[in-house]
């Protein structure tokens, strides 16, 4: 009597010979300079389109999970430690890269204000940042990559208060404002943005006021985080 054969067996698939396809991470990495978000990008080191514009990335390694490898790559690139990152999207299309099988797991980070100006262009993947407004072409779906983070991004700020984590430790109600309207592309009221945050009972303020604007000054601000946490925990949606 012949053996019966196994789900597992080899020999049941047509084709028993494995295919080699690498795994990658892509870091989509904003900053916030004080007036504008900004894209750090690299010249492309490799063949093919060795010397496009690139999002700043690198094959996953054996050792590595998809976040020990972001965290390794942003720490390469920026010299920084303990950044907000978060998971955007899978791209496994099977003609995205040119010169080999290859999907990539694209990851968004970003940079607070006051650390900007910290991130040394001079590193090994030499990147430069970028104004979102003037991109220059991106290589392979890169730019989609950009499109899509920025998505996840608005969607996401707009009930999360992932954008402090652009924001300095101590920084003023005009600071913050400015901050979500060049993630949101639109301009806010700002007698409606000041009531609704103060309402919030998430900002702390400090008896520190911020002068470079004018002798008067703006009082600083700290975020709240304890407060912010019980909001979330009776259900509160935190829509600007």
């Amino acid at each position: 009597m012949s053996k019966k054969k196994s789900f597992f067996d080899n020999n049941l698939y047509a084709d028993s010979q494995p295919h080699l396809m690498f795994t990658a991470v892509d870091c989509i990495i904003f900053g916030f300079d004080g007036d504008d978000l900004k894209l750090l990008i690299m010249k492309r080191k490799m063949e093919p389109l060795r010397g496009e514009w690139s999002l700043i990335g690198s094959i996953i390694r054996l050792e590595e999970t998809v976040e020990e490898a972001a965290t390794r790559i942003l720490n390469e690139a920026t010299g920084l430690s303990d950044l907000y990152l978060e998971q955007s999207k899978v791209y496994s299309e099977v003609d995205r890269d040119l010169g080999y099988r290859c999907m990539s797991v694209a990851m968004y980070t970003l940079i607070r204000s006051d650390k900007f100006h910290l991130v040394s262009e001079q590193n090994q993947y030499d990147s430069h940042w970028h104004g979102l407004e003037d991109l220059p072409n991106l290589v392979l779906d890169h730019k989609r990559m950009v499109l899509d983070a920025m998505v996840k991004l608005r969607s996401k700020v707009k009930y999360h208060p992932i954008g402090f984590e652009l924001l300095p430790e101590k920084f003023t109600i005009p600071q913050l404002q400015k901050l979500y309207e060049v993630i949101l592309d639109e301009e806010l009221d700002s007698r409606n943005f000041r009531k609704k945050m103060l309402s919030l009972g998430i900002l702390q303020q400090l008896s520190e006021k911020d002068k470079s604007g004018s002798k008067k000054g703006a009082y600083l601000y700290q975020f709240n985080h304890e407060a912010y946490h019980k909001l979330v925990s009776s259900g509160f949606n935190f829509g600007v």
